[in-house]
């Protein structure tokens, strides 16, 4: 690539040096360096799409969105309305059909792209991960992800790590008293969120809009995540995640839910330097540019503030991409050779 580039160690030390608190943005390519196969970029979509079904084709045609959650719950408010007119029994029996077709679909191709379960990730690989990612979160940073799959998950989970606080817990749900066992919650979001230090920018596939509760899907004793996950949604609910879109279109979408906004203001408010892995910057990112920009107050000289952005690259076309739109940050951008981080080893 060109000239030499930094180094993922050399950008380390030199943070480390700075006493400087880092933080992680991690894209589509942290899947990919994993298995570049079932993760490739959009590859939800590219599945669906590959199933060549005429009707999902034309209600995401007719919606003039690929935002899956949205198509969803509005197919399940046309059921309601034509259930309260007493419209014609055909139309209703095909809305419950398109809307079981899209379930389907979504659920095939969540099978598909991931591993069955944590358990095939090899142990080493784990380990290595997890020190990629307690760089930042043991040293006061946070870590944030575009991604919808299930990997940083695992690999939290896996581990147990105990400075990575996602902004989940229980609640507890009886009255407080001793006589009784106490009755806790499943797993939901906000009582924590101080302390959250782990951010799903686009939500990701275990995280649910439950009205009241955002709630987070878990491994038990006897099924596995996946399994938990398909099982919520056989039985009507949606995972939270900003599928595609341009930027304005994926800003709304975040604007429009408590958790996905609560995360995209943490991101404007970090300070320090950012770190970023597999995440490219595209035309349909310039909302993350956005927020890099509120963190880093624009460009002004002085305060507390992001300094610094290290952008990791795996190509010499990675790298012209960065250089072209570097002018759109308002701080200062370094290029690092992104396949020097082994993430997985």
């Amino acid at each position: 690539m060109g000239s030499k580039l930094k180094t993922y160690n050399e950008v380390k030390e030199y943070l480390r040096k700075k006493e400087r608190t880092a933080h992680l943005l991690l894209g589509n390519g942290f899947s990919m360096a994993y298995n570049h196969k079932i993760f490739s970029y959009n590859a939800l979509h590219q599945f669906i799409e590959k199933q060549e079904d005429p009707l999902i084709t034309s209600l995401f045609d007719i919606v003039k969105t690929k935002n899956f959650e949205l198509v969803m719950q509005q197919l399940d408010n046309f059921c309601e309305l034509i259930e309260a007119f007493g419209s014609d029994k055909d139309l209703l029996d095909k809305v419950e059909t398109a809307s079981e077709r899209l379930k389907e679909s979504l659920i095939d191709a969540v099978e598909s792209l991931h591993p069955e379960h944590v358990f095939k990730l090899q142990e080493s690989q784990i380990d290595k991960c997890s020190e990629f990612l307690s760089f930042f979160t043991n040293n006061d940073g946070s870590v944030f992800s575009t991604n919808y799959d299930l990997l940083l998950y695992w690999v939290l989970m896996r581990k147990g790590a105990k400075n990575a606080i996602d902004g989940f817990g229980r609640d507890r749900e009886d009255d407080g008293g001793y006589d009784d066992e106490p009755e806790y919650s499943e797993l939901r979001w906000g009582n924590n969120k101080s302390n959250q230090n782990i951010y799903y920018l686009h939500g990701a596939l275990p995280i649910f809009d439950e009205g009241v509760h955002i709630i987070k899907e878990e491994y038990t004793g006897t099924k596995y995540l996946l399994e938990n996950i398909k099982r919520r949604i056989d039985h009507g609910h949606y995972p939270v995640f900003v599928a595609s879109g341009n930027g304005e279109e994926k800003l709304e979408h975040i604007l429009h839910n408590r958790y996905l906004t609560f995360c995209y203001d943490s991101l404007c408010e970090i300070q320090g330097s950012l770190v970023t892995f597999g995440f490219n910057f595209g035309k349909y990112d310039y909302h993350i540019i956005d927020a890099i920009n509120i963190a880093a107050k624009q460009g002004r000289r002085s305060g507390n503030k992001l300094f610094s952005v290290y952008i990791g690259v795996y190509s010499e076309d990675d790298r012209k991409h960065i250089e072209r739109i570097k002018d759109k940050f308002k701080c200062k951008v370094t290029l690092f050779d992104a396949a020097t981080a082994n993430v997985w080893a």
